[in-house]
């Protein structure tokens, strides 16, 4: 049986929950398709973070890698594009560190794809009544970390597709938060279902125009 990777990070910023990690850790054990997923949590923590996935990697051997983020701005399911190779972040980690302009991987490619079918995604959890988008930005914090160091890791392990995909608030937490956006912890387990099931399933992404997917 393959296996699916699925990654949310640790609470940060003094929020008391993640819900990455939530709607991770609910898919702890599902099958689909002679897939089995597996969860895990990562550090906020820049450098310790990619550690840990590259542990996991190790470990696990995994088919699928989807790595999952918060990012409270967000007011749907945004599946990333790209990973850029800097830290260059607008608040401190878990471990007080604040980095700025440094690289992930110094002398590394400016940039990483995803290799998910990140349109067939986005079709795939539109059709399931799901708000969500293709993202042209993962930011610069650790999420984006993650993110290009997964790729950075997968670039010399060709048979293994990943990518990232970053949630909004979770409604406790959007009500601590006047104005923001949130989506039900059932919501995003489904979402993230959907997102594994259509990876699995789809050799080759949909071809449609930037703007079907925003």
């Amino acid at each position: 049986m393959k296996t699916v990777l699925l990654t949310g990070f640790e609470p940060f910023n003094k929020e008391p929950i993640n819900p990455a990690w939530e709607a991770v850790r609910a898919l702890d054990g599902w099958q689909e398709g002679g897939s089995r997923v597996i969860a895990r949590q990562l550090p906020c923590v820049f450098g310790d973070a990619n550690a840990a996935m590259s542990a996991l990697l190790d470990e696990l051997q995994p088919a699928l890698v989807i790595a999952v983020g918060q990012a409270g701005g967000r007011v749907d399911l945004s599946v990333e594009r790209v990973a850029i190779n800097v830290d260059d972040a607008p608040i401190k980690d878990n471990a007080d560190q604040q980095l700025v302009d440094a690289p992930i991987v110094p002398g590394g490619p400016a940039a990483y794809f995803s290799t998910l079918p990140i349109k067939a995604i986005v079709a795939a959890l539109r059709a399931a009544g799901l708000p969500a988008s293709v993202s042209q930005t993962a930011g610069t914090f650790v999420c984006n970390h993650v993110f290009y160091g997964l790729m950075h890791a997968l670039a010399a392990r060709t048979d293994v597709r990943g990518g990232f995909i970053h949630i909004p608030y979770l409604p406790e937490q959007a009500a601590r938060h006047p104005g923001a956006a949130s989506m039900s912890l059932a919501q995003m387990v489904e979402g993230l279902r959907v997102a594994v099931r259509t990876a699995l399933a789809t050799d080759r992404d949909a071809v449609v125009a930037a703007g079907a997917t925003h």
